[in-house]
């Protein structure tokens, strides 16, 4: 059915397109779970930004344990109780809110109506769930990037990576897509009904790595745990990488706020008219149309370089989302439609923030990949995410904070010019995060002369 097309093998097509399905079901999930944890579950902006954030977190810091996990047990294996785990997991985030209403704790008969739910320690039934969903997520992030580098040759791996970040966007853009008229159909009821999409998604996907995904590359399956633990001290040791983790968390604590801020920034800045995840679709949607020329054109720069390129266009993805509450109320007319201007320079930003990713995260993974010895693929691919886990922990809860100092939650006032007077600097929230990715710009390029004048020193 996938059989090899252009050169690459049926278990890369079967790795990817699975890769498609999961990221639309992890996206559509996602893109409003700040949303879900504070309008579903009674959760404040804080609490909501730490429990993302620690969730976010967990996806990108168990792939270090679980890749070398997935070196040992075989890839099929690893992707069965991936896509196992994820379908559970989305299908009780689907479920717990009818739990909760069947104890009396909840009310949902009109739109959403708490009747005690914040002041009740059931709302923390949550955890297990997402617990369940993160470890089957972590084994994703090293598995299918793994097998695009097993079943590439060092000719075609760029290629390879840039159709697997392809897919991871269409991924994205199909699951994001979903969410605004299921939240105009149900209102914030679609909140809970994107998580029954998400587990028809994985469910799928089980299927098809049930089916046709079988791989004639073994290397480093059945290594025992010394040899792992060997191999993720060499890992842990290798400075340079640690390095490049930590700067490049910078971007990606920016990229996240795509899922921390950007959905209560919009509802509450431009009104619950606005679509936060049909403009969070321009990014996957840029991407595509932009990471195969992007990644041609770069084909003859080292990856260090085209990273640098992208970070210096990412303080101005931040600030023109800053711009949005400087520029008026007028709407702006696009002559086939109007927006608000907070949504539209929002637009605009994410649109910067997806070239930034053309240039930087395929050359990323293809320098991480590039340093992995012959079967230790998943371990090495597993410890790139890290940078995510960085962000993610750290960037969610400056998320909640920013939110609930710059653009608290029009509920908590008694009247709307009490809260437009509390959020009239919201667009302080940008600066702060501007200013991260001109400092993370500046110290890769610092990073790039340090490891070229080590480099330079080896030779002689």
């Amino acid at each position: 059915m996938f059989g090899r097309l252009k050169g690459f093998s049926r278990a890369f097509w079967t790795a990817n397109i699975v890769e498609l399905l999961e990221r639309g079901a992890y996206y559509g999930v996602f893109i409003v779970i700040t949303l879900y944890l504070s309008r579903i579950l009674g959760f404040t902006d804080v609490e909501a930004g730490l429990i993302s954030g620690v969730f976010s977190g967990g996806l990108f810091l168990l792939p270090t344990f679980t890749g070398a996990l997935a070196d040992k047990i075989g890839f099929k294996y690893s992707l069965l109780i991936a896509f196992t785990l994820l379908s559970i997991g989305y299908f009780g985030l689907a479920v717990i809110p009818t739990i909760l209403e069947s104890v009396g704790l909840v009310d949902y008969s009109n739109g959403i109506e708490f009747t005690g739910l914040k002041e009740s320690a059931q709302q923390w039934a949550i955890v297990p769930i997402m617990l369940v969903i993160m470890i089957g997520g972590s084994f994703i992030k090293s598995v299918i990037t793994g097998t695009v580098a097993k079943e590439t040759t060092e000719a075609t791996r760029a290629q390879g990576f840039s159709i697997f970040y392809m897919m991871v966007n269409i991924g994205a853009f199909s699951g994001k897509t979903i969410v605004k008229p299921l939240r105009m159909e149900m209102g914030d009821m679609g909140l809970v009904y994107i998580n029954y999409f998400s587990a028809a998604l994985t469910f799928i996907a089980l299927l098809m790595i049930i089916f046709f995904y079988k791989s004639a590359k073994h290397d480093g399956e059945g290594k025992t745990l010394k040899e792992i633990w060997t191999a993720l001290v060499k890992v842990c040791s290798n400075g340079r990488l640690v390095a490049l983790i930590v700067i490049i968390t910078g971007f990606w604590m920016v990229q996240h706020q795509l899922y921390a801020t950007m959905p209560k920034y919009v509802l509450r800045m431009a009104g619950e008219g606005a679509s936060p995840s049909w403009y969070a679709n321009v990014n996957p949607l840029v991407v595509v149309l932009t990471v195969t020329l992007v990644t041609r054109l770069m084909a003859s720069k080292t990856p260090l370089f085209s990273m640098t390129v992208g970070m210096f266009i990412m303080p101005l993805s931040a600030l023109a989302m800053a711009a949005g509450n400087l520029i008026g109320t007028e709407e702006v007319n696009l002559g086939f439609m109007t927006m608000h201007p907070i949504a539209f320079m929002m637009v605009v930003g994410i649109g910067l923030q997806a070239l930034c990713e053309s240039f930087i995260s395929p050359r990323f993974l293809e320098f991480f990949s590039l340093q992995a010895p012959k079967g230790e693929e998943g371990m090495y691919l597993g410890f790139s995410h890290l940078h995510s886990f960085l962000a993610s922990i750290i960037g969610f809860g400056l998320s909640g904070w920013l939110l609930s100092k710059y653009c608290p939650d029009p509920k908590l006032f008694d009247t709307h010019e009490a809260w437009a007077s509390a959020a009239s600097n919201a667009h302080y929230i940008w600066y702060f995060f501007a200013l991260i990715a001109l400092t993370s710009a500046i110290s890769l390029i610092i990073y790039g002369k340090v490891i070229k004048r080590l480099d330079a020193k080896k030779v002689k």
